[in-house]
């Protein structure tokens, strides 16, 4: 069968560095960091005090008090950014066939946050049995963020979450894509949120040697593809997108923003936690991705690198990309936007689709901020061009992003111009 053309026609983003598009594209573009001292708690006895919280967030802007309180913040986070996203679209739903517009997100950990509060407000009055809330379950399932999208806006077509740690929202992302090529829906609402900046989520990954203890300097502590990194700091937020079959946008005159050619997903089989060294898993994801799209490795411009901040991460997807691109690889531009935002998680890849789609549609490359001259790495070339510092300017014909995730998953999807 000949499978139908995907684009992109609307964005929406909740993120450390802005609670809407324009605002978190600005901030990336100069380069803003997110990373301060957590709030939410006090941190000072864990090994890692900083996150990337969201910010100045105003959950009544979008619930009223009663429906806020039987939700977690990621789906809080989903439902905002799928607000902005569909407004953005111009989709105007009265008038669509709704059983063919699908909701798939992509959820790491889900409502971690009020899982570990519950359990442990539980096990304090554990004498007088178990006081469970009603909410408790409804409030803690990852899918909720689907369904609280599909009931507010009525849309009924395939509705689910995806988990695979850190490369969930990309995983989420190609299956809504193919759900359009297969001409099983029109559109879908796609990408991911995550809230683990929570006791329970700061502690679990602290206790892995995982996240950065810059404690003294949050803003300089994500830094991708430098000697000195010791860690990935963690965010929070959500990335939405607008996925529609190219004819049934064009019948409705809807704004582009690129097409959506390509995705691929493998797996390391290789380590719980670790990537594997030579980045197999990760060239051939990307390389699925390429052969899905019909491209060759000298069409790509820009690749959104995982660049988590990690010693072995950012080593193996370094190696991976030379794998594959060889002298290419050169010429592409390179950049890590957890940098600024740090990792979300299982929202980590829809955000940095958000900033992918923008960066092809604009011709501008984010930075990778935190980078100085000196703190080389001897196992990352630098004569690659990782955007450190500062913005670039150039045409971006096809872009990848990566993710990749504990349990050896691995996720990249390709967008080009349309």
């Amino acid at each position: 069968m000949e499978l139908k053309r995907v684009v992109v026609t609307g964005l929406g983003a909740v993120t450390p560095i802005g609670n809407d598009v324009p605002t978190f594209w600005d901030n990336l573009l100069k380069g803003v960091s997110g990373a301060t001292r957590i709030t939410y708690f006090d941190p000072t006895l864990y090994k890692s005090a900083i996150a990337c919280e969201v910010k100045n967030f105003e959950v009544e802007k979008y619930f009223d008090r009663k429906e806020a309180r039987k939700l977690d913040r990621f789906v809080h986070y989903a439902v905002a950014a799928a607000q902005e996203a569909i407004q953005d679209s111009g989709l105007y739903l009265e008038e669509e066939d709704k059983n063919r517009i699908g909701v798939v997100l992509g959820v790491g950990v889900g409502g971690v946050g009020y899982f570990q509060e519950a359990v442990a407000e539980n096990t304090l009055n554990e004498a007088d049995g178990p006081r469970y809330s009603p909410f408790f379950v409804p409030k803690m399932i990852a899918d909720m963020s689907t369904g609280m999208i599909s009931i507010r806006y009525g849309l009924a077509g395939p509705n689910y979450v995806c988990t695979a740690a850190c490369a969930s929202s990309t995983i989420a992302l190609s299956d809504a894509f193919n759900l359009i090529r297969l001409g099983k829906a029109n559109v879908m609402v796609t990408g991911g949120s995550e809230a683990a900046v929570t006791k329970a989520g700061m502690g679990g990954f602290a206790a892995l040697h995982a996240l950065s203890t810059r404690n003294d300097s949050p803003e300089t502590a994500s830094r991708p593809f430098s000697a000195s990194r010791d860690g990935f700091v963690l965010g929070e937020g959500s990335g939405i997108l607008i996925l529609e079959e190219l004819e049934h946008a064009k019948a409705r005159g809807a704004k582009i923003y690129a097409e959506l050619a390509g995705t691929g997903l493998t797996a390391d089989a290789y380590h719980m936690t670790a990537s594997h060294p030579e980045g197999i898993g990760a060239v051939r994801a990307m390389q699925e991705a390429l052969d899905d799209a019909g491209l060759k490795p000298e069409d790509v411009d820009y690749i959104n690198t995982h660049g988590t901040s990690t010693p072995v991460g950012d080593v193996s997807e370094v190696k991976a990309i030379l794998t594959l691109f060889g002298e290419h690889a050169y010429k592409l531009s390179i950049d890590s936007t957890k940098s600024m935002t740090g990792h979300l998680l299982g929202a980590a890849g829809a955000i940095e689709a958000v900033a992918t789609v923008l960066a092809v549609k604009n011709d501008v490359i984010p930075p990778t901020i935190n980078h100085d001259p000196e703190d080389k790495d001897e196992n990352i070339d630098y004569n690659l061009d990782f955007t450190f510092g500062k913005s670039k300017q150039r045409t971006v014909r096809a872009a990848i992003t990566n993710n990749f995730g504990f349990g050896g998953h691995n996720a990249s999807a390709l967008f080009k111009k349309y």
